[in-house]
This record gives structure tokens, sequence and C-alpha cells, in this order.
């Protein structure tokens, strides 16, 4: 696949996924004679990840250094932290949100509570 390609698939700018690859994020992707990059299955499975944690918050800097030990035997633990802290941080973003859309909940209730109320006074 073209680099256009995978930018309508995975709904990436042709310059996030070039940037992507500079910092090490999409390793290896194939080019072919004339120099213009192929994405095969591996590398557009670098991108639909990445473009998911990314989009889910996950530091640039996490995942540049997991990709790094992706490639390194005896890594498997060291990957693995890195993604239980980056779920970690994940979680506590989800639980804040939870608290937020609660308080939101009830603001909203009261206002159309308010809102009810007045429509009564009115007739």
């Amino acid at each position: 696949m073209t680099i256009k390609e995978v930018s309508e698939k995975y709904g990436l700018s042709a310059d996030t996924i070039r940037y992507y690859e500079r910092i090490g994020l999409i390793p290896h992707v194939p080019r072919r004679d004339n120099g213009i990059r192929d994405f095969d299955e591996s590398s557009c499975g670098w991108v639909e990840f990445i473009k998911c944690m990314r989009s889910s918050g996950v530091q640039v800097e996490a995942l540049v250094e997991y990709v790094t030990l992706f490639f390194k035997d005896g890594t498997e633990e060291a990957r693995k932290d890195i993604l239980v802290e980056q779920r970690a941080r994940l979680q506590e973003q989800y639980e804040q949100l939870q608290t937020t859309m609660s308080r939101l909940d009830w603001k909203i209730s009261h206002y159309e509570e308010m809102l009810h109320n007045s429509r009564k006074l009115k007739k």
C-alpha cells in the first residue's frame, strides 16, 4: 500500500505517518525500487497499533521505548511493564472521565427539573 492509501485507511495524515516512521514507531516500512514506501501487512499492523495507542493518550516516548524493545530479545518483561504502566494511566483518566460524566449528568438533570418546574408555573 502507498502512504496515501494507508493515510486514507487509518485516517492519519501522510505527514503523521512519516513522522511516526522517522521516530521509530512504524519500523521497517518496505520500499519499492524507486524509494516509495510500500506498506505491507506488518507495517499496517504497526500503524493500526500506534494509532490506537495515541488516540487513547499513550505517550509517544513510551511507544518509542516499546517499539525499540520489541526488536530486542529478552525484553518481554520490560515491554509488559510499559503496557501495564500505560494501562494504569488510562484507567486513572477513565475514572476521572466517569466522575466528570456523573457530575454533568447531575447538572443536566438539575436544569431539566428547573425547566420542568418553570413550565409548570407558567401554565
